[in-house]
């Protein structure tokens, strides 16, 4: 798998600005051969469920924010069509949780690294699944390389003598979304540092990977 954004990218280097099938077949081939991209492999058709499962789920939270913000102005007789349609969007998330409950408990191996990640305080069901479906190189690849693929890397923007502000960007969204709130609320009145270095003492990789202490 390449990433589309790169490929993009080199066509506009090498002057490629056309785009046809045939000109996209030759470009690819092209970026192949001078980038030498790592291999990545096509997720199975498990993984890609988990994550058309959690994708689903927010979609249908996006609809119920919308809804509700309709709410706040709608007149009198539609308030209850809304209001119905809430529910009813409602209803449907928490049939994809009943769904995601039953793909995890299904997999041995999801099964263990949902348990492994819960123990870090602050880790809900929301954003353990994220990160199964949405991150599946955690606990093989070091904290810096999943801060890398996460898109909260600091990147160096130097010209000269002038040192830029360190900035993350690009990277996978949805893990960022989830991580904001357990990485900045405090739990039990102790840091996300100490609850996270407590958390390490696991052996294994996937916890400490999360808190950045390998």
């Amino acid at each position: 798998m390449a990433n589309p954004r790169q490929v993009r990218d080199f066509a506009k280097a090498t002057g490629q600005l056309a785009k046809t099938d045939g000109l996209d077949a030759q470009l690819l081939a092209l970026f192949a051969e001078r980038v030498r991209p790592t291999p990545r492999p096509v997720p199975d058709a498990a993984l890609q469920h988990l994550e058309a499962l959690m994708t689903r789920r927010r979609q249908l939270l996006d609809m119920v924010t919308t809804e509700r913000n309709r709410l706040e102005h709608a007149s009198t007789p539609i308030r209850r069509n809304i209001t119905d349609h809430v529910r009813w969007l409602e209803r449907r998330v928490a049939a994809v949780d009943r769904d995601l409950d039953d793909t995890i408990q299904k997999s041995p191996v999801w099964r263990a690294q949902e348990n492994l990640l819960r123990t870090v305080p602050g880790i809900g069901p929301v954003v353990s699944r994220t990160l199964l479906a949405e991150l599946p190189e955690l606990g093989r690849l070091n904290r810096k390389q999943i801060a890398a693929r996460v898109g909260v890397a600091p990147l160096a923007r130097d010209s000269g003598t002038l040192r830029g502000k360190r900035t993350g960007w690009g990277g996978r969204a949805p893990v960022r979304a989830v991580l904001y709130s357990p990485s900045a609320a405090p739990a039990g009145g102790r840091s996300t540092r100490t609850r996270c270095d407590s958390a390490s003492s696991s052996k294994a990789r996937m916890a400490p990977a999360i808190c950045g202490t390998t």
